[in-house]
């Protein structure tokens, strides 16, 4: 009797497999919303122990101010272990954007970024269990709540779960338009910058005034030259607050920037220059905080082989495996800067991320497991990454 391929198992439970990825998008999960959060993270668990039933161990990171994070390790301890990342929480708030499917594309509330993936990591570990019935490794699923927030209750959460494994597969979705792996990304800073000046009234004494705006101005101005194509480093000024009516020389002013950077040495010499920034006038004061919030993810040799070890599983389903460099961050850049192999942008294909228009193609979806499924194999019988 011949035995069934992954693919064949994924092809022939389509119908349960979007059951389970309605039912994620249903459960809608705004970053900064912890009682849907909490649905949400409930919606996983149940979807989890109605294929693995209690084949891994769960360990629950609760948190005072964001929701939990949920780490399942299956019990068999072998090598070599690969975490299979994922976040919940998405940039929607509830009702903001409609579930709507439409042939083969499904549009909703993070499908595409990135409940998609989360549940294309299940069913791929689901498929192996089914059709190879025993895993050659260990596979280890953490699924974070603060993503999309910038991650700051997972973070070390997730670097001390990656130095216990040997690779990380990071679920986000692969790269719009040519769907190719995320094999370099940018890091990426914030900074907020508050400038005090002295208020006055406009018209009688104009002259006592300190203009926090113009003076702000100045350093926006300063900033924007920071941007450097040819190194990959761009420096964005967001938004800007300042003053209270027309008629008073406005005393306050705030900018908050964003820059991405393609290496460390980079990210580290802008950020200097943000730290040292001062005021034409030394009457103002200057209050500047924040910093790097993710390394670059860069193509170290780790990195290199990994992904050609995902051009071997591509080819040996008849997919072509192809990558690409991005300029948005995920948490698959800590994973990397700690020197652990890691590939990402192995969710399902689509468009949209963080727009109105974000949806995926479902009928990728299948194909896409069993990739998944083959890479964790073809990284099962390497012998050193």
């Amino acid at each position: 009797m011949k035995m069934q391929t992954n693919l064949e198992f994924l092809k022939a439970n389509e119908d349960i497999i979007k059951q389970d990825l309605l039912t994620l998008v249903k459960a809608e999960s705004p970053s900064h919303d912890l009682q849907l959060l909490k649905e949400c993270e409930l919606t996983i668990k149940e979807v989890f122990r109605k294929h693995f039933g209690s084949r891994f161990t769960l360990i629950e990171y609760s948190t005072e101010y964001s929701a939990t994070h949920l780490l399942y390790e299956m019990k068999n301890n072998l090598k070599p272990r690969i975490l299979l990342m994922s976040h919940y929480d998405t940039v929607w708030n509830a009702g903001e954007l409609q579930l709507v499917e439409d042939e083969n594309i499904i549009s909703g509330p993070g499908i595409y970024d990135m409940k998609a993936g989360l549940i294309s990591s299940i069913w791929a570990i689901n498929s192996l269990l089914n059709v190879e019935k025993e895993l050659p490794f260990t596979p280890v699923f953490l699924f974070t709540s603060d993503e999309e927030t910038g991650s700051e209750s997972s973070k070390k959460i997730i670097e001390s779960v990656a130095k216990t494994c040997d690779v990380v597969f990071v679920m986000e979705p692969p790269e719009s338009q040519t769907n190719a792996l995320k094999t370099e990304r940018k890091g990426v800073g914030q900074f907020e910058i508050k400038v005090t000046g002295k208020s006055a009234h406009a018209g009688n004494h104009h002259e006592d005034g300190l203009n926090a705006i113009v003076e702000i101005a100045k350093i926006i101005v300063k900033l924007e030259g920071l941007t450097d194509y040819s190194r990959g480093t761009t420096v964005n000024v967001g938004t800007i607050n300042g003053g209270s009516t027309s008629n008073v020389v406005p005393e306050k002013a705030r900018i908050e920037v964003d820059f991405r950077f393609t290496s460390d040495a980079e990210g580290k010499r802008i950020e200097q220059l943000f730290k040292t920034l001062t005021t034409e006038d030394d009457r103002f004061s200057l209050l500047i905080s924040g910093g790097v919030n993710r390394p670059p993810l860069e193509k170290n040799v780790g990195n290199k082989k990994l992904f050609e070890l995902a051009k071997i599983a591509g080819k040996k389903i008849g997919m072509n495996i192809t990558e690409s460099s991005v300029g948005g961050g995920s948490d698959g850049n800590f994973t990397s800067q700690l020197g652990i192999p890691t590939i990402d942008g192995l969710g399902i294909p689509g468009d949209g991320a963080h727009a109105r228009n974000e949806h995926i193609q479902f009928n990728s979806f299948a194909e896409k497991c069993a990739f998944i499924a083959e890479f964790c194999m073809v990284v099962s019988r390497t012998k050193t990454l």
